[in-house]
């Protein structure tokens, strides 16, 4: 193959994966508690099928894509997000289907981390005789399923951390004081980010200082209610509030053992949910919390909230990310840091963010990373 040739070749693989991963970004919302996968066949140079998933409509998006493809899948080419699954769960394994309907070659962008996959479907596929290259576009790919990818793995979600602060580290002027600190770019990007999360969790305390909604106001379409979920140890959280008022299966608050039992069937009888939970170092042991929002199937977990809780959730280590919307503003003191830890016990044993990012965001700009790598090697839970 000439220089040319190979060149070609590979712009063409490469559109067509980034054909695949813009497939499976329709599937954010929509494919919970299943990965987002999306498909393309290619044909002699031509997309001949294509398809994302969506879990209420079962198909995974390798069947969406053969379905639309029907006899032209016959020596094609298959371009998808994730390593085929070869096992049976709610639908047959897409392995079996693309050996029965006559793929020649698979490009996937990632090994699939559960457990009952992790390279069995690529095994199975390449004993059938046909040709898979395993890696282009992976960390677009990686991304796209973090919180799959953690949930499968450990039985909890991956939790980000989001906070609006100034360039000084302040997140308010004063405790308990709502402070507008980025522009409209970013507030549109929080809506976002709270669209692809199953759950948002926040801390009283933001609550009594902004009574706010918490709600997806992204305007996208989700199979299920984002869960508004409260930090609550003592119950304080208003009957007259924004979050009870607009309750409707929606808001779970987590309380400690000794919380207001007649404010509890309060809240209960106004359509809150309240979970008793351990206290732990004065507050409440967010490990625990995180162990019951994973065994309702969240898989990915937005923190929003002030510097007691942010810092609480990063001494607990239940951070995975953080996504930090910075304004290029300098508050000066007085004002309220990101998070409230006391420097002589964090700062020597804070890990550095890793993978990061700085990227404008408006009149802002948002710096990401990650604290741990939840494409690790524990493998604790299953799903299909």
């Amino acid at each position: 193959m000439s220089t040319l040739s190979w060149i070609r070749q590979q712009t063409a693989h490469n559109y067509w994966m980034a054909r695949a991963i813009e497939l499976a970004r329709e599937g954010i919302a929509l494919a919970h508690p299943n990965p987002r996968v999306g498909a393309v066949i290619v044909k002699n140079g031509r997309k001949v099928g294509e398809g994302f998933h969506a879990y209420d409509k079962r198909d995974h998006a390798e069947i969406v894509a053969l379905k639309q493809a029907g006899e032209k899948a016959r020596g094609a080419t298959l371009y998808v997000t994730l390593e085929p699954c070869c096992h049976v769960g709610r639908t047959p394994p897409c392995s079996r289907a693309i050996v029965a309907a006559g793929v020649k070659r698979v490009y996937a962008a990632m090994k699939d981390p559960n457990p009952r996959v992790a390279g069995r479907g690529i095994a199975e596929l390449k004993r059938a005789g046909r040709e898979v290259h395993v890696g282009s576009h992976e960390q677009e790919a990686r991304r796209l399923n973090e919180g799959f990818a953690k949930w499968v793995r450990t039985g909890s979600p991956f939790v980000t951390l989001k906070t609006a602060l100034t360039l000084d580290g302040q997140i308010a002027m004063r405790p308990g004081r709502a402070t507008s600190i980025t522009g409209e770019a970013a507030r549109a990007a929080v809506q976002r980010l709270r669209h692809a999360a199953d759950a948002l969790l926040t801390g009283i305390g933001t609550v009594l200082a902004d009574d706010p909604r918490l709600t997806d106001r992204s305007g996208e379409p989700r199979r299920r209610r984002l869960l508004r979920v409260v930090l609550d140890s003592r119950l304080r959280l208003p009957l007259k509030s924004k979050l009870v008022k607009s309750a409707q299966g929606d808001l779970l608050v987590f309380a400690g053992p000794s919380a207001d039992s007649r404010k509890a069937r309060a809240l209960e009888r106004a359509g809150v949910e309240v979970v008793r939970v351990h206290a732990r170092r004065g507050g409440l042991d967010l490990r625990a919390v995180m162990s019951e929002l994973g065994k309702r199937q969240m898989l990915s977990v937005l923190l929003e909230a002030g510097a007691e809780l942010n810092g609480a959730a990063l001494e607990a280590g239940i951070v995975d990310k953080m996504i930090l919307f910075y304004a290029p503003k300098v508050m000066g003191t007085g004002g309220v840091p990101m998070a409230r830890i006391p420097a002589d016990r964090w700062f020597l044993r804070s890990p550095a963010l890793a993978s990061l990012s700085v990227n404008p965001c408006g009149a802002d700009f948002v710096v990401e990373g990650y604290l741990h790598d939840v494409y690790g090697n524990h493998r604790t839970r299953r799903k299909n």
